[in-house]
């Protein structure tokens, strides 16, 4: 137990450690604090040979979104059936998550403006924070180092910009996403309004870290669900 409290203080929100720790009892497993990681924010893992459960969560985020990260990890945890065909983040996961997360749905753990939108989040639960473009926003204003970069949203239609390198030209909007060309290859992709951009004056672009996933527009290839998404 010591260990786990030492992993979690620090982490998460000082009124959350024992609801953490408590979660940790009921249902053991492995905690590890992972290296920031592009792919994901955490994961859950089960060695059937071991037949022992592990979470990771990454060790930079911000204690607001390592709680939410936590607790979604603790769900797969919770729900996971050796050899079992459920979907990873299907309605068991949702129903365990949404039950494990409901006390700390309040003031004396959340901010107002992140509570708020938490909330509306678990109605429906996705299987990443990064698909509720407005959760992703609000979290992030938390961050330690965060910086004042543009993003895809502050793009006006027919502006260029830089995305990873990539030189793109926004073409229109679709809600949470924009079409937008990509100048060396001429395909059409849909990215996240929140992507964080650079501006086409930069030379160089630096590479970003935090880019919310693009799908390739159904518009040129039918096979749509071809998309990089950086978090799981």
């Amino acid at each position: 137990m010591k260990n786990v409290r030492s992993k979690l203080e620090g982490k998460v929100p000082e009124a959350a450690i024992e609801y953490c720790i408590k979660l940790w009892e009921l249902y053991p497993f492995q905690f590890k604090l992972s290296r920031k990681r592009l792919s994901k924010l955490g994961d859950y893992r089960y060695d059937p040979r071991e037949q022992s459960h592990t979470v990771t969560v990454n060790v930079d985020l911000n204690a607001y979104q390592f709680l939410i990260t936590y607790i979604h990890e603790v769900a797969h945890r919770v729900v996971h059936k050796p050899r079992s065909r459920q979907l990873p983040h299907g309605v068991q996961w949702k129903n365990k998550f949404q039950e494990l997360i409901l006390p700390m749905l309040n003031p004396g753990i959340f901010p107002d403006d992140i509570l708020r939108v938490l909330a509306k989040h678990m109605k429906n639960p996705k299987a990443s924070t990064a698909a509720d473009p407005k959760l992703v926003k609000v979290l992030a204003q938390y961050d330690a180092n965060a910086v004042l970069q543009p993003i895809l949203e502050s793009v006006a239609i027919g502006e260029e910009f830089f995305l990873r390198k990539r030189k793109f030209r926004k073409l229109e909007v679709k809600r949470t996403r924009a079409l937008c060309l990509d100048l060396a290859n001429n395909r059409r992709y849909l990215i996240s309004q929140i992507a964080e951009i650079n501006p086409v004056n930069i030379e160089e672009p630096p590479k970003i870290e935090k880019v919310l996933s693009i799908k390739k527009s159904s518009k040129v290839n039918s096979a749509a669900n071809n998309q990089i998404n950086l978090f799981e």
